[in-house]
């Protein structure tokens, strides 16, 4: 059996869709962010049982830390959401949005015995939302076809024609 490396129109619009959606997604969470100011990321960092339980104690204890980390997690948001939705520097967006979603996860992992007091849409073991979508943008940054129908693709045919 050979290994098909084309991929086919479906998968290429597959991986744009997944693109788009993930990036609408990033992107309406950092404005939601930004339009409420009253908004802080303290509830989630009081929550963190694992790994980095003492970096979020320290976060907390810190307003201005807190600060700057609410502001970087508002902007960060916009910024991949905004790379993804128009398919602008897809993979600095895709890796990016990755080690973000990442870091929740590793705050507030899904596991035996680490409960949240914070109600959930959901219940989850290991597994959660946030790691799929992880795992959905570190797909996109490794596909050539997630740049497709976007402006780096746009730009790579005006940069040729040069």
């Amino acid at each position: 059996m050979t290994y098909q490396s084309e991929i086919t129109k479906w998968q290429s619009g597959t991986l744009v869709a997944l693109r788009f959606l993930v990036g609408w997604h990033l992107l309406y969470e950092g404005i939601y962010k930004l339009i409420h100011p009253e908004w802080s990321s303290i509830a989630f960092l009081a929550e963190a049982k694992w790994i980095f339980s003492g970096l979020a104690e320290k976060i907390i204890g810190n307003a201005g830390l807190l600060g700057t980390v609410d502001a970087l997690n508002t902007w960060g948001l916009i910024l991949i959401g905004t790379g993804l939705v128009l398919g602008l520097l897809t993979r600095p967006a895709a890796i990016a949005g990755t080690l973000l979603l990442m870091l929740y996860y590793l705050f507030n992992p899904p596991f035996i015995g680490m409960n949240s007091l914070v109600p959930m849409e959901g219940n989850y073991l290991v597994v959660n939302k946030t790691l799929i979508e992880a795992v959905v943008l570190l797909l996109i940054a490794v596909s050539p076809a997630a740049i497709r129908y976007g402006l780096d693709m746009l730009i790579k045919k005006k940069s040729s024609n040069s």
